[in-house]
């Protein structure tokens, strides 16, 4: 599935109809450049659970966890060299986990197991694209429209 967005307003409102169909387990990989708009996306899809405090990147802290539910961590991987020690694998079967930069993890996750939200600059709005797990015809059916 693939959309234009127009403005953060309309990233935000798409990631909480996206993340409507993910649940503990479930990984999302965010894809794109710095400044395209991937925090934005996590900010939409916490906001649909409820979550009204502050959304902010990772970058220094590396995790962030959100207590709603479904309980969520938010990884932002653009600092490290190696997931090693983190913890992360220990939160991905009772949390959905948003991963930036998912480039920096390794190898092992399968990325073919995981959601996969790709942003990109569009002029001035945003082109996302979103692949189910599996990637293929079934993943498309499982993407909400």
């Amino acid at each position: 599935m693939e959309r234009r967005l127009a403005s953060a307003e309309e990233t935000r409102a798409f990631a909480a109809e996206v993340g409507a169909a993910w649940g503990p387990g479930d990984v999302v990989l965010l894809e794109g450049e710095l400044g395209v708009g991937k925090t934005t996306f996590v900010r939409g899809y916490l906001r649909s659970l409820g979550w009204e405090q502050a959304v902010r990147s990772p970058t220094f802290t590396l995790l962030q966890l959100y207590p709603t539910v479904p309980p969520v961590v938010h990884a932002d991987l653009y600092r490290v060299g190696s997931t090693q020690g983190l913890g992360l694998e220990e939160l991905l079967e009772n949390h959905v986990a948003l991963i930036e930069w998912p480039d920096r993890l390794g190898g092992w996750l399968d990325p073919d197991a995981c959601w996969r939200v790709t942003l990109e600059f569009d002029g001035e709005g945003r082109r996302v694209s979103v692949r189910a797990p599996g990637g293929g015809a079934a993943a498309e059916r499982r993407a909400p429209d």
